[in-house]
C-alpha cells in the first residue's frame, strides 16, 4: 500500500498544502494523511503517528519533499528506524530517493550525513565568530534576563508566594526563581 503524509507549518501554507496532496494522490497513494502543524511539535504531529501506526510489511510512505516529514538528521534517521522496522520503505518526491532499494537507503545516508556535516561546520564558524568579537571586546552574549528581575522574585516569596506562582507572574522559569533565591540564601550564609 502506498501512504502519503503531507504537512505544512501554518494554515497560511494553503497553496503549498494543497500541492503536496495533489502530488500524492497523483502517485497513487491510496491513503493520504495531512496536518498543518509545525515540525517542532513533534508531539502534537499525529497524522504522522498514524501514517507510521498504518504501515505494514511492503507498504510505502510517500512525502513530497523530506523538510515536509523529518525536522532534523536524528529525527530522520528515527523515522526511517521505525519505517524498516515495519519492513516498509520510505519514498521522497523531489528528491526522487525511494528506500526500497540499495541505492536510495545509500542515497539518504548520505544526503543525511552531508546534512549534519554542514551543520558542524555552520556551528564551529560561529563559535569562532564569537571567540573573535569576544576578543574585540563586541561580544557580551545574551542579556541576564531572569537575575534582571531578581528583585521582583525577592519580594513575592517575602510575601510568601511559592516558586511555580512566582515563575508565571514574573514570566521566567521556575529554575531561573531557585536559582534566583538560592543566590539570595548564599549571599545571606556568606556574610
Amino acid at each position: 500500500m502506498l501512504i502519503g503524509y503531507a504537512r505544512t507549518s501554518t494554515l497560511d501554507q494553503k497553496a503549498g498544502f494543497e500541492g503536496q496532496l495533489r502530488d500524492l494522490k497523483a502517485v497513487g497513494c491510496q491513503k493520504v494523511y495531512n496536518e498543518q502543524v509545525s515540525s517542532v511539535d513533534v508531539k502534537d504531529r499525529h497524522e504522522l503517528r498514524l501514517a507510521l501506526d498504518q504501515l505494514r510489511d511492503g507498504d510505502t510512505l510517500i512525502v513530497t519533499k523530506l523538510d515536509r516529514l523529518a525536522r532534523s538528521v536524528p529525527h530522520l534517521l528515527e523515522l526511517l528506524q521505525r519505517i524498516q522496522d515495519k519492513q516498509a520503505s520510505l519514498r521522497i518526491l523531489d528528491m526522487n530517493i525511494d528506500t526500497s532499494t540499495p541505492t536510495g537507503k545509500l542515497m539518504l545516508t548520505v544526503l543525511g550525513s552531508v546534512a549534519a556535516f554542514e551543520r558542524e561546520i555552520m556551528l564551529e564558524r560561529q563559535r569562532e565568530g564569537i571567540a573573535k568579537a569576544k576578543a574585540l571586546g563586541k561580544y557580551k552574549g545574551r542579556k541576564p534576563t531572569a537575575m534582571a528581575k531578581a528583585a521582583e522574585v525577592k519580594l513575592l516569596q517575602a510575601e510568601g508566594i511559592g516558586a511555580t506562582e512566582i515563575a508565571r507572574r514574573v514570566g521566567i522559569g521556575r529554575a531561573s526563581v531557585y536559582r534566583i533565591l538560592g543566590a539570595t540564601e548564599s549571599a545571606a550564609e556568606g556574610a
